[in-house]
C-alpha cells in the first residue's frame, strides 16, 4: 500500500509519500503551485490512501483536486491512536493532533514532550499511558522579530542569525540575542517543567526551526524533523486499520 501524506501549514504544503512504514520522498511547495504538483505525485507513486491535513484555506482546494480518490481529511472527529483529554478538543490544531499521534507510534509506553518550532512553537505533553494532557502555544523565530519591528518605530525586521553572546553591544545584536536566546530559554524553562513531573522525559524537536534551535540547546532531545508527517500516517493507518 502507498500512502500520500499532505500537510498544508501556514506558509508551505508538505507532501511525503509511505510505503507501509517506509518514508519514500518528500517534498513541500508554496500554495500556489500544488495544484500542478498533485496529479504528478498520483502518477508517479500510484496512491492508494491519502490524508491531508489543512490549517489554513486549502481544504477547498484539495477536496476538490482529490474527488473521487480515497481520502481522509483530518478533523476534530478523527479518531486518533491516542486518548485526547485536552479540555477543549474543538479547537485542538490538526497539526498538534499529528505530532501528538507521532509520539504515540515511537514513544507508546513514554513520557514524551514533542516540540514543534515552525511558526509557532508548540509544546505538547503525552504521558505513558498514552493520554494526550495538553500543552503550549508560544510565537515562533519570525513571528518574534516580525512583532518587533511592527510594535515599534525604529527597530528593523531581521533575518534570523546565531547571536554570539547573549549581550549585544549594538541594536542589531541585541534583538538576535533576545529573539534567539529568549526562545531557547524560554524552550529549557518549559521541559524543566515538565521534567518535574515527569523524571524519565523524552524530550523531541521537530519544525523548521527545530536543526536551528537544536545547536543551541544543552538538553538531551531527539531532533526529528518528519515528526509531524509519521504523525499524519499514524492517523492514515490508524483509521484504515
Amino acid at each position: 500500500m502507498k500512502y500520500l501524506i499532505v500537510d498544508a501549514g501556514n506558509s508551505r504544503v508538505k507532501m511525503a509519500v509511505f510505503e507501509n512504514q517506509q518514508l519514500l520522498s518528500q517534498e513541500s511547495h508554496r500554495e500556489e503551485v500544488v495544484q500542478k504538483v498533485l496529479p504528478v505525485v498520483f502518477n508517479a507513486h500510484k496512491i492508494d490512501k491519502t490524508i491531508v491535513s489543512s490549517v489554513g484555506a486549502m481544504t477547498d482546494v484539495f477536496v476538490r483536486l482529490l474527488k473521487g480518490r480515497d481520502v481522509l481529511f483530518l478533523s476534530k472527529s478523527t479518531p486518533l491512536p491516542f486518548e485526547n483529554c485536552y479540555q477543549s478538543t474543538e479547537t485542538l490544531g490538526v497539526d498538534r493532533m499529528a505530532l501528538v499521534s507521532a509520539a504515540a507510534l515511537h514513544y507508546p509506553q513514554k513520557n514524551a514532550l514533542i516540540i514543534d518550532a515552525g511558526t509557532c512553537v508548540t509544546y505538547e505533553l503525552k504521558n505513558a499511558k498514552n493520554e494526550y494532557l495538553g500543552g503550549v502555544i508560544s510565537p515562533g523565530l519570525q513571528m518574534r522579530y516580525a512583532a518587533m519591528a511592527s510594535q515599534t518605530e525604529k527597530l528593523p525586521l531581521l533575518e534570523t542569525q546565531n547571536p554570539v553572546h547573549w549581550r549585544g553591544d549594538h541594536t542589531q545584536a541585541c534583538m538576535h540575542s533576545g529573539v534567539v536566546n529568549g526562545l531557547v530559554y524560554e524552550i529549557e524553562g518549559f521541559i524543566r517543567a515538565a521534567e518535574m513531573e515527569f523524571s524519565d522525559l523524552t524530550v523531541v524537536l521537530t519544525g523548521g526551526a527545530g536543526n536551528f534551535l537544536s545547536k543551541r540547546l544543552k538538553n538531551s532531545i531527539f531532533a526529528h524533523p518528519n515528526f509531524l508527517l509519521e504523525g499524519l500516517h499514524a492517523i492514515l493507518i490508524h483509521n484504515t486499520d
